[in-house]
Formats: structure tokens, C-alpha cells, sequence
């Protein structure tokens, strides 16, 4: 059952982009319900509140064992979906814990820092200012998610099959992109004792 995962930069559209994807193959679209559950399973309530809050400003800070115990429901809950449908699953390092997974396609959506700025900014409607202090607060937390949490480079090319700008792509033309990836790219499992080409 393929899955795939999608990592992206606040103001790249790829949430969007993800949840048109998931629309279109008829897949699960699983993006904040994996902190839910995680945190859920964990026993930590004030987890899902710090891990949903990119921009830190509701000030919740769980302690080192509630994080872990969270992190690792977290790959409990996205190894479960990776075997049990076909789905999209956005954040939550999703590349990392499925990384070895054959069926899985790991596609990372970006786009130029003004013009996630722009988008930021006419979305929700606030000063450019504002926009570019949320998106670089986003990006600080993201890459230090990955970075505690599983000592990754949430850039590191290698984690990806997949890298797409929207710097000049629509949402439907990148949601075709990885629709075409899935259906070309996907390694087969192998038989055991077989190696898979290089």
C-alpha cells in the first residue's frame, strides 16, 4: 500500500498541495491527527499543544520524558498508517521514520523565502513584517524538530525522492508531479535474499 510523506516550508502550499493529492489517488490524508494520537497514547495532552504551535506562542513547554514518550507514539501511530492505508501523511518526520519503508514516497515542497513571505502575509492578511518573523520562526522550529528529535537536517536532500519549488508551479501542477513520481518511482519489495539495483 503506497504511502507518501510530505515535508514543507511554511508559505510553499504544501499542505494544500498534499491534500489534493490525497483527494485525487483517493488516499488518507493525515496531517495534525498524528500529534493528536501520539500525544493522546503518550498521556500528554500539553505535547499535542507544543507540537502544534510552530510559532511557540502559546509558551507550553512538556518535559524531556513527555516529548519522548511522544515522539516515539509518533512512530508508532505512522508506522501504523504506512501498513494499514494508502495515504498522505504531512510533518511529523514522516521521511525520517519511513525512510526505509519500499513503498514509501518521500517529497519535500518548497518555494523562495519572499515569496512564501507574500503568500504568508495576503493569507492572513497581516504586515510583511509579520509574515517574515512567522516564517522564520516556522522554519527554526521545524528544523529543530528534526534536528532533536531525530539528528536529521530537515534540508538534507537524501531524505527526500522528491524536492518541488512552487516558485512558479500551481498547487494542481505539483500535485501531478508526485501523482506521476508515485506511480513511476516506487521500488517493489523484493523478494528476501534479493538485492535491489542500485
Amino acid at each position: 500500500m503506497p504511502v507518501i510523506t510530505l515535508s514543507r516550508e511554511m508559505g510553499s502550499l504544501g499542505t494544500t498541495i498534499a491534500r489534493q493529492v490525497a483527494d485525487s489517488l483517493g488516499y488518507g490524508f493525515v496531517w495534525r491527527e498524528v500529534i493528536n494520537r501520539a500525544a493522546s497514547r503518550a498521556g500528554a495532552p500539553e505535547v499535542a499543544l507544543a507540537e502544534i504551535d510552530d510559532l511557540g506562542l502559546l509558551g507550553v513547554r512538556p518535559t524531556f520524558r513527555q516529548r519522548r514518550a511522544y515522539r516515539d507514539c509518533v512512530r508508532q501511530v505512522i508506522e501504523e498508517l504506512a501498513v494499514q492505508d494508502d495515504v498522505v501523511i504531512v510533518g511529523r518526520a514522516g521521511q525520517v521514520i519511513l525512510r526505509d519503508t519500499l513503498n514509501a514516497l518521500h517529497v519535500r515542497v518548497v518555494a523562495p523565502l519572499e515569496l512564501r513571505i507574500q503568500r504568508t502575509a495576503s493569507r492572513q492578511q497581516i504586515p510583511i513584517e509579520a509574515a517574515r518573523a512567522q516564517i522564520e520562526e516556522s522554519d527554526r522550529t521545524r528544523r529543530a524538530y528534526l534536528r532533536r528529535a531525530y539528528y536529521v537536517d530537515w534540508n538534507a536532500i537524501e531524505l527526500y525522492d522528491l524536492v518541488i519549488s512552487t516558485r512558479r508551479l500551481t498547487v494542481t501542477a505539483a500535485a501531478d508531479l508526485i501523482i506521476r513520481a508515485l506511480g513511476q518511482n516506487i521500488v517493489p519489495e523484493e523478494a528476501p535474499g534479493k538485492d535491489i539495483p542500485s
